[in-house]
């Protein structure tokens, strides 16, 4: 009975799309004939659904076209605008079932969930690979303290920390230490396969215009955004040609020993507004920054304590400041919405341990940086760990809004162009949440 139940409301779908092909003027419906000539095999058998899928696309602009002829005033509403926008965005190649890593079912008792011996040696390097980000910091702080114990090292770590204080790398805009090797070593794409992540492009950004991409959400760490926009592991000098692209970090990260070395050799520059503009008002093709980017986690630590799976909370109503350098410099704003970062691991909910959120929003006011209480999975288990789940990360690059540079700051222009930010966001949310986020607990919400 189902399927008869869906071989009539199929046939009236056919039935609507014929009397649309009727009703069109003679030389727009002989250019769908072929296509409408089809309709007729949609009922009945298997090669139903095949016939409604290759042609579901021509039925939709046949439809869409009759609606234009039925009603031109509504060419110019909102609600016009937004559907024509909306088809702006293509369809995208979600990742298979091979790419993606599942873990094995929870045991009946809850007891931890071991990784078998004979995981394979390529998944051992990413694990590898992974943990060695994670632990930068810790270790590159962890070498120069063991240098520094050794006094025969002392001169040559006097001249290092003398550089490290007079040099300009993190803010001068010239993105020398840069290194493209490093950017494309293998490392990284052993990196990018753990989760695994993939970026996907849905515009055109020509390189003749400069660029400031804003990633969302800023999750625990931005894995996403490190394998995106600091490294070239996914791909972004391919699908980007003539972009080159800084992500950008706290002005504090250049301060910590030997860590500068690894970010800036990244690519990785301050977020500083003084950094932000010598990017994109220096180098390209004429010296004045085009074909220049920057990428900035908008949300920043504040957002991080929203960080809960299965959930999408933005800090972006109240932040116009990056919208201001793009009017300054002319750089076009780029949303960027990375399906997944939040899923990477759990941290303590902050309805639920109220006292320790307050604590975090005090350290985050008067120290400017965040300590979220996480856990993930285990080097050699699934359920206890500091490492992030292996879980898939799909970011999805939006559509330029094209800035007009201008050096006095129009607060009205200021907030449309936030608005037409916000209005691109929230466009690739609802394109591809049902792809990406099939598993979300509630919408994405725009917060202060």
């Amino acid at each position: 009975m189902d399927n008869i139940q869906e071989g009539e409301k199929v046939a009236d779908v056919v039935s609507d799309v014929k009397e649309a092909i009727h009703n069109l003027p003679d030389h727009e419906r002989s250019t769908i004939s072929t296509e409408g000539s089809d309709a007729t095999t949609l009922v009945g058998s298997e090669s139903t659904a095949n016939a409604e899928e290759t042609n579901g696309a021509s039925y939709a602009s046949v439809l869409k076209s009759h609606l234009d002829d039925e009603d031109q005033d509504m060419a110019d509403t909102p609600l016009r605008r937004a559907q024509d926008d909306d088809d702006s965005y293509p369809e995208l190649d979600d990742m298979t079932l091979d790419e993606i890593h599942l873990p094995p079912k929870p045991s009946a008792n809850g007891g931890i969930r071991w990784a078998p011996w004979n995981v394979p040696l390529k998944r051992r390097l990413q694990t590898l690979v992974v943990l060695m980000h994670c632990m930068c910091i810790a270790l590159t702080v962890s070498v120069f303290f063991a240098l520094s114990a050794n006094p025969l090292f002392w001169p040559l770590l006097l001249i290092y920390l003398l550089h490290c204080l007079s040099s300009k790398a993190a803010t001068d805009g010239t993105l020398k230490y840069r290194s493209e090797w490093f950017r494309k070593s293998y490392l990284w794409h052993l990196f990018a396969g753990y989760f695994p992540a993939k970026l996907y492009k849905t515009h055109e950004l020509p390189p003749t215009r400069k660029y400031i991409f804003g990633y969302h959400p800023h999750g625990i760490i931005s894995h996403g955004a490190w394998a995106a926009f600091a490294t070239d592991a996914l791909g972004f000098s391919e699908k980007f040609p003539g972009i080159t692209n800084s992500l950008l970090t706290l002005d504090s990260n250049f301060r910590i020993p030997l860590y500068r070395e690894y970010i800036l050799a990244a690519g990785v520059r301050s977020v500083s507004k003084e950094s932000i503009v010598n990017i994109l008002s220096k180098g390209g093709p004429n010296g004045e920054g085009m074909g220049r980017g920057v990428t900035i986690v908008i949300g920043g630590a504040r957002e991080s304590l929203e960080a809960q799976p299965g959930q999408l909370r933005l800090i972006l109503k109240e932040r116009k400041g990056f919208v201001k350098i793009a009017v300054r410099t002319g750089a076009d704003l780029v949303p960027v919405l990375a399906f997944g970062e939040n899923n990477l691991y759990d941290q303590l909910h902050p309805n639920e341990h109220p006292m320790v959120h307050k604590i975090q929003m005090f350290i985050l006011k008067v120290w400017k940086f965040t300590l979220p209480f996480l856990h993930g999975r285990g080097i050699f288990n699934y359920d206890v760990g500091l490492m992030p789940y292996r879980r898939p990360l799909n970011i999805v690059v939006g559509a330029p809004i094209k800035v007009k540079q201008s050096n006095s700051v129009d607060q009205e222009e200021i907030n449309r162009l936030h608005d037409l930010y916000v209005t691109e966001l929230e466009k690739l949310w609802d394109r591809y949440k049902d792809e990406f986020a099939p598993d979300r607990k509630e919408e994405m919400q725009i917060l202060p």
